[in-house]
């Protein structure tokens, strides 16, 4: 009996050896899951965040090429050509990116929490601040004599000359509170006026507390005026560049209820909670916008109701003809006034919390009023590459100090537009069916440089047009994607570049465009490792192939030799919807693109589509989805299974797919609603329901649950269950505190209601959203690799 007993420890011990030393079941690539899955460590870490120098002989940037805990400063000599490693003193001595006075002779900028003032002529650097608190926002004003930066809530001035500081607002919590011992009711009033009559002792007390009162007032004449926030929360306050008006951002929120996300493993070795957000469809904050006249010492409250289309009822509300729509204060953020060049003008972005109006406006500060310049209005939602939503506006003075230039989706694809403030007259600079990005206008004033996806919606590179528009001149060359960084004298011109398979390096050229010949860029960091370069990698095809409403759809095939092809096939689906990823450089997926190369190896052919939803194709792809996510999106990936079968020769029943985020949540819709198509299917970190996301995404697209609960049930995997077939695998970590566990947890018992049985759920109990940890993308990894060996490969 003893030695039966040895006999089965042996061999259940010998069967988990084989089962953790195969864990990829019969992969036959060169590559191994665990080895791609060591990230940077296995490819090399790629430099980033490249920042020049003031005086255009070097520049800056975070690299890691031994493999530290973390990036470090380097900087790359021009004059010599060497790159070096910075210290820790030097790289905290080393200026920020600031502002420049109005001949560009002098710099302020804000650089661990103080602030600093640089004379180039005297080659000279002061700090203004060395506190413990927080300073920052630093700007020149009243004709460059005097800088002024804000300290936690207050605004100061320095002055250049002096050295003076002086404090120019007085921001206060809570209310101000009025203390007056006269009555004011008839009796109390009475009664008091008479005891003043009958007791002189008393009415002389008064008469000295009144002079006083009196000379304390004037005493607070000569300090800023308080201002109280009553109980609201400062965004912003700016100095006018003359130095005589505030203005100044207000917001009051309520309080959301969130969600607290429980975190097992700790190092106290007790169960922990992490805060997390709030769902989608709370009360929207309140803002306001307040002009401070210093010299009066009076605030008044911008009125922003009076803009055109204020007052617009959105589309969708005709789907429910008995609710009453209310949005009283539709005013959501806007940013800080952008002053003319000369200081005479400023104008805002304003934006309302259903995202479907903006509006750039001039302020006049002295009556407080703003002026619509440019209205732009999207039934689905105001977006776009430098218009809002995913990405920071863009927007500036053009240099006659008359137009204000600006990005606007207004034909369909982002771009670059100028408007008169007087004459009202709006033109455009670029047009055609691309975008274009951080655009620029050259020192000279003649120019414009940005880049675009022009050539192809996968390709970008830098250009250059006259400040009025005009013929384009293409200044980079390789294909891919150049991430350009000008030099401050923009005869150079430092850029990261990557390829499809090849990760991001630095390169430096000469500006062709200056030097007037033509220029070749070289590389200055090598960071890929031995072991990643001992690869060959596939350059995935770009290709498109027709939706079924006839739209052309761009996606990255890679495609297997016919000695190992098996007739099936994987769809990946990139995450976040508004993100692009069937483009020529190194993508934010790598470690899915080495994971494809697996999957080719060993026979797959991978499709990899940008669906409708996806950046980089213009305005109407992007709102494709607006009150269906599950639909366009949803039916691109069935229509690039069709194309894989119609012109790859792939066997109908061995499709898969699998994604990430918003690449779960479509895997979970394919798997529902698709279910003859997609045999298996990974849904990684998913979002299950909607209306369990958050706000700043999910509303734009589906409006609010209580406003438009159609959209938001024809879009969530939970109410579509039911229809799963084929075989699903749910992944996600245990303290995500974006798509929150929840999420699964709660999909997870709707399929035990169901009486599903053909899912299975792997948990990761110390990841987040973004998995950080080697050991958990290798476990994720090869357990959707099984899954599609075993459900599409017949291979157990």
């Amino acid at each position: 009996m003893k030695n039966y007993y040895y006999l089965i420890y042996f061999v259940l011990a010998f069967n988990i050896g084989i089962i953790g030393a195969n864990g990829q079941k019969n992969n036959i690539s060169d590559l191994s899951i665990e080895q791609i899955m060591q990230g940077a460590k296995f490819v090399g870490n790629l430099p980033d965040n490249i920042k020049w120098a003031d005086n255009s002989k070097q520049f800056y940037f975070n690299w890691n090429p031994k493999n530290a805990f973390s990036d470090s400063l380097y900087s790359y000599n021009i004059e010599n050509g060497k790159t070096e490693k910075l210290d820790f003193e030097t790289e905290w001595d080393l200026p920020a990116k600031g502002v420049l006075n109005s001949d560009k002779t002098k710099k302020v900028y804000a650089k661990n929490g103080d602030v600093f003032y640089i004379d180039f002529t005297l080659n000279k650097k002061t700090q203004i601040t060395n506190t413990t608190d927080w300073e920052g926002n630093a700007k020149f004003v009243q004709n460059d004599s005097k800088i002024v930066f804000q300290a936690n809530d207050n605004l100061f001035t320095w002055d250049v000359q002096s050295g003076e500081y002086e404090q120019v607002t007085n921001f206060k919590d809570g209310s101000k509170s009025e203390t007056n011992d006269i009555p004011s009711d008839p009796k109390g009033r009475w009664l008091y006026d008479d005891q003043l009559r009958l007791s002189p002792v008393l009415a002389n007390k008064k008469a000295k507390r009144d002079a006083g009162k009196i000379i304390r007032n004037k005493r607070k004449l000569k300090k800023p005026m308080p201002i109280y926030l009553s109980g609201k929360t400062l965004l912003w306050a700016d100095l006018s560049p003359d130095g005589k008006y505030v203005s100044y951002a207000l917001m009051k929120r309520d309080r959301s209820k969130s969600t607290d996300v429980p975190n097992y493993v700790t190092e106290s070795a007790y169960t922990e909670n992490i805060r997390a957000r709030a769902n989608v469809g709370g009360k929207p904050p309140k803002f306001s916008l307040h002009i401070y006249n210093i010299k009066s010492r009076k605030t008044t409250e911008v009125d922003f109701t009076k803009l055109k289309g204020y007052d617009y009822i959105p589309e969708f509300t005709k789907d429910y003809p008995e609710k009453e729509y209310k949005n009283k204060d539709r005013i959501s953020y806007f940013n800080e006034p952008i002053w003319s060049n000369n200081g005479e003008y400023a104008f805002i972005d304003i934006n309302t919390n259903d995202h479907k109006d903006r509006w750039l406006a001039l302020i006049n500060f002295e009556e407080s009023t703003v002026k619509a310049l440019e209205h732009q209005h999207d039934e689905a939602w105001i977006g776009g590459p430098g218009v809002g939503w995913f990405s920071r506006a863009e927007m500036g003075w053009m240099p006659d100090n008359k137009k204000i230039w600006f990005k606007s989706e207004e034909t369909g694809y982002a771009h670059l537009y100028v408007k008169d403030i007087n004459k009202g007259k709006k033109k455009a600079l670029t047009k055609g069916k691309f975008e274009l990005y951080k655009p620029q206008i050259s020192n000279d004033k003649q120019y414009w440089y940005f880049s675009s996806n022009k050539s192809h919606p996968g390709d970008r590179q830098l250009y250059r047009i006259p400040i009025e528009g005009g013929d384009y001149k293409q200044i980079t060359s390789m294909i891919g994607n150049n991430e350009v960084s000008i030099s401050p004298d923009e005869k150079y011109i430092a850029f990261r570049y990557s390829y499809s398979n090849k990760p991001w390096e630095i390169y430096l050229m000469k500006n062709p465009l200056v030097s007037g010949k033509e220029e070749k860029a070289e590389r200055i960091t090598h960071s890929t490792t031995k072991d990643f370069e001992n690869y060959k990698w596939r350059d995935p095809k770009i290709i498109t192939f027709k939706a079924n409403d006839g739209a052309k759809v761009h996606a990255r095939l890679y495609t297997p030799e016919n000695a190992v092809k098996n007739k099936a096939a994987v769809i990946f689906v990139h995450g976040a919807g508004y993100l692009q990823n069937a483009h020529k450089w190194w993508s934010s997926y790598y470690r899915e693109y080495m994971f494809h190369n697996i999957l080719v190896d060993n026979g797959y052919t991978v499709l990899d589509i940008d669906f409708r939803a996806s950046k980089g194709y213009g305005r109407d792809w992007r709102t494709a989805i607006y009150r269906h996510m599950g639909g366009k999106d949803l039916s691109d990936q069935v229509d690039g299974a069709k194309y894989l079968i119609k012109e790859h020769g792939i066997d109908p029943e061995k499709v898969g797919i699998y994604g990430g985020s918003y690449g779960g949540f479509i895997t979970l819709m394919a798997m529902f609603k698709a279910p003859d198509v997609f045999k298996a299917g990974a849904a990684i970190r998913s979002v299950t329901d909607w209306s369990h996301y958050n706000h700043g995404y999910t509303s734009p697209i589906l409006n609010t649950p209580v406003t438009d609960s159609l959209a938001y049930v024809r879009s969530s995997p939970m109410y579509y269950a039911e229809g799963l077939k084929g075989h699903l695998l749910i992944l996600h970590g245990m303290i995500d505190d974006n798509v929150h566990f929840q999420d699964v947890v709660r999909l997870s018992q709707r399929l035990i209601e169901l009486k599903k049985k053909n899912w299975d759920m792997a948990i990761y109990p110390v990841e987040r959203h973004s998995f950080t940890e080697p050991s958990s993308w290798t476990d994720e990894y090869t357990r959707i690799f099984n899954l599609f060996q075993k459900q599409l490969n017949g291979k157990e």
